[in-house]
């Protein structure tokens, strides 16, 4: 059993697992028949990658970055018995207003899958005469209502907390520019009701260790741990054959989660694999998504792979949570509340 406790998940009895292969480095190991979804995966789609999934109904279900076949990317639906198969649309999801006419993005890419309370909200990068963040909200993966854009561009990696805090809902993101943004921190914003949004704070900036020293942004939606909110996040640095993008975790607290209690140093999953070094935009791992198991504390962490591929790995709350606080890294910007 494990010594720390997630809170706010059920047990998933047919969780996505594989156990730790003999010679396993570090607190997060790959699949070893990764990737799950590979190219040309449906018709009228290139490439899947940077996409998020939830236990739904005794099964799974996701949001997937479609890559069509004219370049422009849009989120189609998906739906799997194990976590491990899936079985993607080849329609694109088919956004409404709240008045039940239909309401589509320009393009829609990295999409994340929280669910609230009653509901499931998926939020996605998006064109708002610029790069920004758009949201929609379904009760049963059938009708997917937008709702309003939460800030203005620019701005990327916009990740929901699954639970209120302080009677408020929660969202972190990282404002950006129109391009592939040389810069990024990430912030955080909170909504009454999920309509209008402020009291933006500041959460953490990029560092001096390698691989995160040029931006960061948010991944998976944090989890609910005893020790605070476990935050999976992307790095980034910057070298002479273009950016490298690394997996790392920090811990939030859990009632003002501006403040960083702890953060590695070291990144926990890197382009090391053919499919996370060769692809359409090489040297990429990207997290978005998480299947926990309240009971056993196993993780389940789906992540894109070289803009061309989704990609799994697995670790467990206390193992990540051991290997940060060993590797702590934190800045007094980090500890900050972070209002100026």
């Amino acid at each position: 059993m494990s010594k720390l406790k997630i809170l706010g998940f059920e047990p998933v009895e047919n969780m996505p697992w594989q156990d730790r292969p003999s010679g396993a480095k570090g607190p997060i190991w790959r699949y070893e028949n990764n990737p799950i979804i590979n190219r040309n995966p449906v018709e009228g789609v290139a490439r899947i990658f940077n996409s998020a999934v939830v236990p739904y109904q005794g099964g799974f279900v996701g949001v997937f970055r479609g890559e069509q076949t004219n370049g422009i990317p849009a989120i189609y639906l998906g739906e799997s018995k194990d976590g491990f198969n899936w079985d993607i649309s080849k329609e694109k999801i088919k956004f409404v207003d709240q008045d039940g006419n239909s309401f589509m993005p320009e393009y829609a890419y990295d999409p994340r899958l929280v669910k609230v309370e009653d509901n499931y909200y998926v939020i996605w990068c998006q064109e708002f005469y610029g790069a920004s963040i758009g949201i929609a909200k379904t009760t049963d993966f059938k009708t997917f209502i937008r709702i309003e854009n939460p800030f203005i561009p620019f701005n990327r990696n916009a990740v929901l907390f699954p639970r209120k805090i302080n009677g408020n809902y929660m969202m972190l993101s990282r404002p950006s520019d129109s391009g592939h943004t040389p810069f990024g921190d990430i912030f955080l914003s909170q909504s009454p009701d999920m309509e209008f949004w402020g009291r933006h704070r500041h959460v953490m900036s990029p560092s001096g260790e390698w691989w995160q020293s040029l931006k960061i942004g948010g991944g998976a939606a944090p989890i609910e741990t005893s020790e605070g909110w476990l935050l999976f996040y992307h790095g980034v640095t910057g070298t002479c054959n273009g950016f490298v993008y690394s997996v790392g975790a920090a811990i939030l607290d859990i009632d003002n989660p501006s403040i960083v209690k702890y953060r590695t140093g070291d990144f926990m999953l890197t382009p090391e694999t053919w499919y996370e070094e060769r692809g359409f935009v090489p040297n990429v791992c990207f997290p978005c998504a998480t299947i926990c198991d309240g009971k056993t504390g196993r993780i389940a962490l789906y992540y894109g792979a070289a803009d061309s591929y989704v990609a799994l790995a697995f670790t467990t709350v206390d193992e990540v949570v051991d290997f940060i606080k060993a590797n702590n890294s934190l800045s007094e910007d980090d500890k900050a509340i972070g209002i100026k």
